[in-house]
């Protein structure tokens, strides 16, 4: 019998089955539950997988569950459901959350799974769903150090680095900041490239320009892969999971005290385009959507620069 332990697995979006896959790959016992799309559960039964009937089941037969989801709702969803992760908490049950969550919230569901006995452990992540099917992510870990050391092989299946940033909720709070970081990036660099093509500077020239200086980097690539190149699938982290994210942000600066001009104005772009119905467009998208407000067809613009 293997002395590794059996790991659980909720959540099989772009990022999870490729987290899933590279536990199972790694030898690990491994319990899947997906939702209304079949194929990522499909491909991880046909590695050996096991497919749990509720959050419930799997917290009786594994030692350590992941969590990978949309939202805190959801996530408080599967943890206090009837058949939720808590009906079946045993002693010394680890949850793993690598969603992007609220961190009041992770803090309050890990009271409660600290009073069945368990451990919640919030390692939300940085990269593309790429690295996560090639292994290659990053996570943000908050929880106890011991708890860290006990859980670390696992995150190495799937994860490049992983950062103890503090206690549990340090993660969510960590990966809050980085996010705030780039989606303002995608509010900052839609208003660049519409005002530059009022002005008369191509999209085109703005990347030639701004590519190789110190202001390029990673998400400016991606952005202007859509911008000039027109790739949709460039930057694939949608709206409506950014607005959320910029909301969580929002309410933890609020909590905090603090004065968040910043990010109250970049939330704002991303509400606005959920509510005339462009959610579950990707990021860079917003740039389409500052056009329009300012009377610009971003697609025409590119193409007059081409």
């Amino acid at each position: 019998m293997s002395d590794k332990p059996v790991i659980g697995f909720i959540g099989l979006g772009f990022m999870g089955h490729g987290m899933a896959k590279n536990i199972r790959a790694k030898g690990y016992e491994l319990w899947v539950r997906g939702r209304s799309n079949r194929t990522p559960v499909e491909s991880l039964l046909s590695m050996g997988a096991k497919e749990a009937t509720s959050p419930r089941q799997m917290a009786e037969v594994c030692d350590i569950i992941h969590i990978c989801l949309s939202n805190s709702p959801q996530i408080e969803a599967t943890m206090r459901g009837p058949d939720g992760i808590l009906a079946g908490a045993r002693k010394g049950l680890i949850v793993i959350d690598a969603s992007t969550a609220n961190p009041a919230s992770t803090e309050a569901l890990a009271a409660e799974l600290s009073a069945k006995g368990g451990h919640f452990v919030d390692a939300p992540l940085g990269g593309t769903p790429v690295q996560a099917e090639a292994g290659q992510l990053s996570a943000m870990v908050g929880c106890e150090e011991a708890i860290f050391d006990r859980i670390r092989p696992v995150l190495d299946t799937w994860a490049a680095k992983s950062t103890r940033i503090g206690e549990v909720g340090s993660g969510h709070k960590m990966k809050l900041l980085m996010n705030f970081i780039g989606l303002s990036y995608g509010a900052l660099f839609s208003e660049v490239v519409v005002l530059g093509a009022k002005v008369g500077i191509s999209p085109q020239i703005i990347r030639e320009v701004i590519s190789p200086s110190r202001m390029g980097n990673g998400f400016f690539e991606t952005f202007m892969g859509y911008v000039v190149d027109r790739n949709r699938d460039s930057h694939k982290f949608s709206i409506a999971n950014a607005a959320k994210d910029l909301r969580y942000l929002n309410d933890m600066a609020s909590d905090a005290d603090m004065v968040n001009i910043i990010a109250g104005g970049a939330k704002h772009y991303y509400t606005h385009a959920i509510a005339t119905g462009r959610g579950e467009d990707y990021v860079p998208m917003l740039s389409d959507l500052v056009g329009a407000l300012n009377g610009v067809d971003m697609a025409a613009e590119v193409k007059k620069g081409g």
